[in-house]
């Protein structure tokens, strides 16, 4: 096919939760790539299953991507047409595919990536705060740095975007709540495109108390109002 003559890797976004949640492109460049690197062979298994795709996988995750991305470039060099998927959502975004793709583009490698699911924008677009600037932070630091990270994002004027696991997000709001101010609004989202998806808006006072007691289970995205510039702290 004439887009497997010009590029050499596909970044292909998976579905968040919901199958369905996956382009016709994305379905058709996997079928026709001559092999799939999955951040998780059998979770990408069942994927691929689904849709009737039979392709050879190989892993390539967070523990071995820096070892492994020098022969795959070689491969890629030698003609073979590769595409990188993560557990869920687009590659790259807090999942492996950044040295690959740095890589690649040392090596003049033609790479494509295509558009999909990406947690943080439904949680963002839900959550009611301004969308036209924003910051994305990802995972915070479990231990060094983290207090500094929180630190200089305390004054952020930009809406900002978290994501956490559910055994760190009581622990999460409370130093937000520490760090940012308990009257802070907030937005919490989980399990998004799942069947229990659940978005839940408060002050961060009321977001603490509310997971002090409620069942804290699946992935979550964490959106946060920016601060007050100086002006509106005056108003």
């Amino acid at each position: 096919m004439q887009e497997q003559e010009k590029t050499n890797l596909y970044l292909v976004p998976t579905p968040i939760g919901n199958l369905e949640d996956i382009t016709l492109r994305a379905i058709r460049i996997l079928k026709e790539v001559d092999v799939i690197l999955a951040e998780d062979t059998r979770t990408s298994g069942k994927l691929l299953q689904h849709y009737g795709i039979d392709k050879r996988m190989h892993s390539h995750h967070l523990h071995n991507e820096h070892k492994a991305t020098s022969h795959l470039v070689d491969r890629m060099k030698a003609g073979e047409v590769m595409a990188l998927i993560s557990d869920a959502g687009t590659p790259g975004i807090s999942d492996p595919g950044f040295y690959l793709v740095r890589e690649c583009l040392k090596n003049n490698l033609k790479l494509e990536c295509l558009p999909g699911a990406t947690a943080f924008v439904p949680a963002l677009v839900k959550s009611g705060f301004g969308t036209d600037r924003f910051t994305f932070e990802g995972f915070l630091p479990i231990k060094k740095g983290r207090q500094t990270r929180l630190q200089s994002l305390a004054q952020e004027e930009r809406t900002m975007i978290f994501y956490e696991s559910p055994h760190r997000l009581l622990k999460t709001l409370t130093q937000f709540k520490e760090f940012f101010g308990e009257d802070r609004q907030a937005s919490v989202s989980r399990e998004i495109s799942k069947m229990f998806e659940e978005t839940i808006n408060g002050t961060l006072t009321e977001l603490v108390e509310l997971f002090t007691t409620k069942a804290i289970k699946g992935e979550f995205v964490l959106v946060v109002s920016g601060a007050k510039s100086s002006k509106e702290s005056k108003e």
